[in-house]
């Protein structure tokens, strides 16, 4: 390798200025800037646990009123990137939402996109420009950039739902920004996108004529998303990923711009290592018990734990119990480094 000079090898008065004319030299920098082999990383491998989460989210909604805090979300921070910048890998931001019987967080819009991941409880829902969507564990409901979206509870209990979302990437443009708007209209087709997409391989007929809508399902259901992975996993290798990709029924795109989502199905006792990506990751357990292997650091999950997974991140899956499967959703940022052109996929 290229033994590169350092900023100490230039004289002072040079640096000095350089600075005054805001320049900097390349080369001193190059290697941090362009390390060899993969990136340099700081995101960590690291688990949060929901039985450490949810006492203290139930916690903030007995401490904050909805009204003081529009949305009632604690952020799962990587410490690797400061707590502070509320990233849970580089590009994606994740948080546990909380709403209360009767509440409704406000009707708002903004630049980043985001995704709910329904947790725990029933009769919560989300409008989404004037479509009313139901939220069952499970679900995977999307509100894109741009589209008017407000969440509200008509059962009892707590409902807790983890949200995706592309935030750190628009705020790192300095496009980041959101609208407050008035409660929105229910159109009289509630959940309208599951009913006009209701198997793969078909669409409505006059679709085929018109101007593809670019978020034409809106809500993607778990039950229909376990139903599909346990078919797959019938007729898949053991050992092999059972993994299916949420997409656009209308292009077959993944269903968002930056992220991308998915869901892994880990068969009794089984034991899977994907190829090593570009794309960071987080996955999150919807059901079972699993533990991850990233880079050499071992983590034990159970039902609606998290783990993030750095760019480039040796992974190893596995499913703790031998008697049932295990279920997890996984959030990445595999479509924005394809649109970028960067990213690549590795057999080691």
């Amino acid at each position: 390798m290229t033994q590169l000079g350092t900023l100490e090898d230039l004289p002072a008065a040079y640096r000095d200025a350089l600075t005054a004319h805001n320049l900097v030299p390349l080369w001193p920098s190059l290697r941090a800037a362009l390390p060899y082999d993969i990136p340099a990383r700081r995101t960590r491998p690291i688990a949060w646990h929901y039985a450490d989460i949810r006492p203290r989210l139930l916690q903030a909604g007995e401490l904050t009123p909805i009204e003081k805090a529009e949305r009632r979300v604690l952020v799962l921070a990587n410490p690797g990137l400061g707590l502070a910048n509320m990233q849970a890998t580089p590009s994606i931001y994740i948080g546990l939402q909380l709403i209360l019987p009767g509440e409704t967080a406000p009707n708002h819009m903004h630049s980043p996109s985001a995704v709910r991941f329904v947790v725990e409880g029933q009769g919560g829902y989300t409008v989404v420009d004037g479509e009313k969507l139901p939220m069952d564990k499970g679900d995977l409901i999307l509100t894109p950039s741009g589209l008017w979206h407000e969440h509200g509870h008509e059962g009892s209990g707590p409902v807790i739902w983890l949200d995706a979302l592309d935030l750190p990437t628009v705020f790192a443009l300095e496009a980041s920004y959101c609208l407050e708007g008035a409660p929105q209209v229910l159109r009289n087709q509630p959940d309208a996108s599951q009913t006009f997409y209701t198997r793969s391989g078909f669409v409505p007929f006059a679709s085929l004529n018109a101007t593809k809508p670019r978020y034409p399902l809106r809500r993607f259901p778990w039950k229909d998303a376990k139903a599909a992975l346990t078919a797959l996993a019938g007729v898949t290798n053991p050992g092999q990923p059972v993994q299916l990709a949420y997409v656009n029924p209308e292009t077959g795109e993944p269903c968002m711009p930056v992220l991308g989502f998915s869901a892994i199905m880990l068969r009794p006792g089984e034991t899977i290592t994907p190829w090593r990506r570009s794309a960071s990751a987080v996955l999150h357990v919807i059901e079972g018990e699993a533990q991850a292997q990233i880079d050499g650091v071992t983590l034990d999950l159970v039902e609606s734990d998290t783990v993030a997974a750095p760019t480039h991140a040796r992974v190893t899956l596995a499913n703790r119990s031998t008697l049932r499967p295990a279920f997890l959703f996984q959030v990445d940022d595999a479509p924005m480094q394809r649109k970028l052109g960067f990213f690549e996929e590795f057999e080691s």
